[in-house]
């Protein structure tokens, strides 16, 4: 990455606004002029002054900064870091790809000699091991800062702690667990992998109002900027049944520029000797992992298909594999009759193996004669966290299990 400083510019001048939990609802507006971010350096550098401004402005500005490299760094954290200096931001950065630098040191570098005695703000734990890249802490430590602002402590047993404590023992000041729920919900995927070693799992589906369970996605589902092309490049999986396979007609993309596309998992469980494969999928070969509980051969010859035998293809067994594979967010897509799909679904409540629900309601009224509803498990389930949002069709509502 040439230049891979993130500097602040005329843009910028907006950080004078309340930068709260409303500007991580707004995802920082992903599109062309958010990823691209990951690959190209930013030019007009402006300083921007803050008036007054706390601890907690400078972490909330560290956690949109994160959120430029959204899809981009797992299995990687998302990390911004601020660097203030008498009330004056002077240096940025976030973190913008797993194997390249962290946040610390393109802030550092973007703030240069005003990195002494200046404050620095961190959304994550700055990390204190040797791993892809050098330990951000002799970083902050060289650059002689005199106090570091950490959003909240890495959950990473690697981590955890060690790096707050080799700061303060160096003699720089450290205060930890300012905005600690926003920093949290920026990186609740990587932290779920981190406490459980399974992948953060989010189920969508969308319903007509009378509650049935349809086989439709919003407008702009194909477009950049449509909640589900943003769901997939946030997501590091997807999870497509086999008996869907032959109901479709193209794999899930995300339509985010320069999006790092999710793997698909793609299940065939009972399948005896062969899968046979729509041709469409050879493009996305690289990206197709199918799991099977038996010896199939995979028809037509993919080159770059993956095949992995599960001796027990359940839901905890394929995310057990998935995080495995280093992978921290999975999506199950729930889109109409899907019995393989449906029987992956029975028990997880008692497993907690889903944590988040994303549901889109239609204003139309749907029948059926193949009803299709989820398993008889999460009749008594209730949302917690709700949140929603009016699409141009429809009502998206997202909630936590």
């Amino acid at each position: 990455m040439p230049n891979s400083i993130i500097s602040p510019t005329a843009n910028l001048s907006l950080a004078r606004c309340n930068l709260g939990f409303v500007a991580l609802r707004r995802c920082f507006q992903v599109g062309s002029t958010t990823l691209a971010l990951c690959k190209s350096s930013m030019t007009s550098r402006v300083r921007v002054r803050c008036a007054a401004e706390d601890d907690a402005f400078y972490i909330r500005r560290c956690v949109e900064l994160a959120r430029t490299a959204i899809g981009c760094t797992s299995p990687n954290p998302m990390v911004g870091c601020v660097i203030v200096k008498d009330g004056k931001i002077v240096g940025e950065g976030f973190h913008p790809k797993a194997g390249q630098p962290h946040a610390e040191v393109f802030a550092l570098k973007d703030a240069g000699i005003l990195a002494e005695n200046a404050t620095a703000y961190v959304s994550l734990e700055p990390c204190n091991h040797y791993g892809r890249t050098p330990p951000c802490t002799e970083a902050l430590i060289n650059a002689k800062v005199k106090h570091v602002v950490v959003g909240m402590v890495d959950p990473n047993p690697i981590v955890a702690s060690k790096g707050v404590e080799r700061l303060r023992d160096s003699g720089i000041g450290v205060t930890v667990g300012v905005e600690e729920m926003l920093c949290r919900k920026l990186n609740e995927a990587y932290i779920h992998r981190m406490l459980t070693g399974r992948p953060f799992v989010t189920l969508r589906y969308t319903l007509s109002f009378n509650g049935s369970i349809t086989n439709r996605l919003g407008k702009g589902a194909d477009e950049p900027g449509g909640y589900f092309s943003q769901l997939l490049q946030e997501h590091d999986g997807i999870i497509i049944p086999g008996d869907q396979l032959t109901k479709i007609s193209t794999l899930p993309t995300s339509h985010e520029s320069g999006a790092n596309q999710p793997f698909h998992v793609v299940i065939a469980k009972g399948v005896s000797s062969s899968l046979q494969l729509p041709g469409f999928i050879m493009k996305f070969a690289s990206k197709i992992i199918v799991l099977a509980d038996n010896e199939v051969k995979i028809q037509p010859e993919m080159q770059g298909v993956e095949v992995v035998i599960l001796e027990n293809i359940t839901l905890s067994s394929i995310l057990d594999y998935c995080g495995k594979r280093g992978m921290c967010s999975i999506l199950l897509d729930f889109r109409g009759h899907s019995k393989s799909l449906s029987e992956l679904l029975e028990g997880v409540l008692v497993e907690n193996l889903v944590q988040k629900v994303v549901m889109e309601i239609y204003p139309f009224w749907r029948i059926s004669d193949e009803y299709s509803s989820l398993p008889s498990g999460w009749k008594s389930l209730r949302l917690k966290n709700l949140e929603s949002r009016t699409l141009s069709e429809s009502v998206l509502v997202e909630g936590y299990i």
